[in-house]
């Protein structure tokens, strides 16, 4: 139980500093809107643009779902490590962590690619945004080669397997 103790608030430990920095960075990029804003009327150049609806969007969702798992990785930290939390509370907030964190990620993503496209858009350069979006969809690749298996193991663990449970019919 000490070594699980220990593994868990390493885990929650490495992945709520992540959180923290996509947090930061949403919080940020939601007040530096790609292309600047209108000099005159302070609305952003861009706004009709449907990408940056997209990146709008991708930067609430990043920034709320990041949140949420900071929250989480903080509620495993802050956490009784006794037998009974170790069987459904913990691994449900790691679940749950890890889910918000992969969808922070991928929104994240989104929120680059979109402002990419608008920059590349209006440029000589528009030919760059496949390579762009390949080497992009990278980082989102290896975390889900690393950290979905975890994610997996985690709720198989707790909750049993999805494919194996008997339909039980109606009374």
């Amino acid at each position: 139980m000490k070594e699980g103790e220990q593994w868990i608030k390493k885990t929650a430990s490495s992945c709520s500093l992540v959180g923290t920095l996509i947090v930061t960075i949403m919080f940020a990029a939601a007040f530096t809107v790609p292309g600047g804003n209108n000099q005159n009327l302070g609305y952003p150049l861009f706004i009709k643009e449907p990408f940056f609806k997209v990146f709008i969007f991708s930067t609430i969702i990043a920034f709320l779902s990041s949140s949420t798992s900071v929250l989480m990785f903080l509620a495993i930290l802050t956490s009784q490590y006794s037998e009974e939390k170790f069987l459904k509370s913990l691994p449900t907030k790691l679940i749950l962590g890890l889910s918000f964190l992969f969808i922070s990620i991928v929104s994240m993503i989104t929120a680059f690619l979109s402002t990419t496209y608008l920059m590349l858009n209006y440029t000589n350069y528009s030919w760059g945004l496949l390579p762009v979006m390949i080497l992009a969809s990278v980082p989102i690749f290896f975390f889900v080669l690393s950290q979905f298996p975890l994610l997996l193991r985690t709720y198989v663990s707790t909750y049993g397997n999805l494919f194996d449970r008997k339909v039980q019919s109606w009374p």
